[in-house]
């Protein structure tokens, strides 16, 4: 989706014009992927734009540079105002938020001088992340040939720059075949994550997700459906799938910041059930559209009021 600029970035603790929010091409960054990141959303509400679960973002990002042994030069309080003020400064009611952090100019090798971390967020307008067909008919996947990363590899609980290259492989792969976007597999062959969303199978009236020992990153939007749907009274089992068992689901959809709640009509030009929005991803897709509008007060504590 085409970035639409707005007047300021927020780059180490300045805000500076979109078009002068720059690093050098020798960042070690750039070459080597060890950068970490998050996407967040705003929303407009009746009281203004609000930030959903922004804490648990900042949280993640933190969670994230730890890995990666990268000490953020910011608390998460500072990183909260720091969101917070630039929604406000740019205007916006509904927007993606992009915070990252990543190594500043200086030496050049695999193993890069990890003391030198920079951060920046941007905002940008950004609306449905697999279309507007895909949120009205549900999407069509494909099972890639590519794996996930595995424990082993690379971190998946960890949301890194350089990590995404296996997503990127997956979702221009399934774009160039046709489809909307793909379903990866773990090694044992079990489902794992679409290229940058969560899974849900329904069967019965029950949910199933992959748990986040297969290799899928803990989504802050996945944890947020299984609070609802448990809140609702609907069974909620996190556990391996097999990738047959995809194809007997009722009812299937992804989440995710981006994504939100996207139904899913197809999986390797199997139709799921009765195909476009089931019943039980309609209760939660509305539920969740609800919370992230501000008309539910019941979950008011996930969103932050810039």
């Amino acid at each position: 989706m085409p970035l639409t600029p707005t007047p300021f970035i927020w780059m180490d603790g300045e805000l500076v014009p979109w078009d002068d929010a720059k690093v050098h091409v020798l960042t070690p960054s750039l070459h080597y992927g060890w950068g970490v990141y998050e996407g967040i959303r705003a929303y407009a509400t009746d009281s203004g734009p609000a930030v959903f679960r922004l804490r648990e973002h900042i949280a993640r990002l933190r969670d994230s540079a730890r890995v990666y042994l990268m000490e953020l030069p910011w608390t998460d309080e500072e990183l909260v105002s720091a969101v917070l003020e630039l929604v406000r400064i740019n205007g916006h009611e509904s927007c993606y938020i992009r915070p990252i952090a990543y190594l500043g100019y200086g030496e050049m090798g695999v193993a890069p001088q990890l003391d030198a971390v920079k951060m920046s967020i941007a905002v940008w307008p950004w609306g449905s992340y697999l279309g507007d067909k895909a949120e009205a008919e549900g999407c069509r996947l494909i099972v890639s040939n590519w794996q996930r990363n595995s424990h082993q590899t690379v971190p998946p609980l960890a949301k890194a720059t350089g990590a995404y290259v296996n997503s990127a492989l997956a979702k221009v792969g399934a774009l160039r075949a046709g489809y909307d976007d793909a379903l990866m597999l773990t090694a044992t062959g079990h489902v794992a994550e679409a290229s940058a969303a969560n899974l849900f199978l329904v069967r019965d009236g029950a949910l199933v997700t992959p748990p986040v020992s297969d290799g899928v990153l803990p989504g802050i939007t996945r944890d947020s459906v299984i609070t609802m749907a448990r809140d609702l009274g609907l069974q909620v089992t996190e556990r391996s799938i097999p990738r047959s068992e995809v194809y007997i689901a009722d009812e299937a959809f992804l989440t995710g910041t981006a994504a939100e709640i996207v139904p899913v009509a197809s999986v390797d030009e199997r139709p799921l059930g009765a195909g476009g929005v089931g019943p039980v991803t309609k209760q939660l897709r509305d539920l969740f559209r609800d919370v992230v509008g501000g008309r539910h007060d019941g979950y008011a504590r996930w969103l932050e009021r810039a």
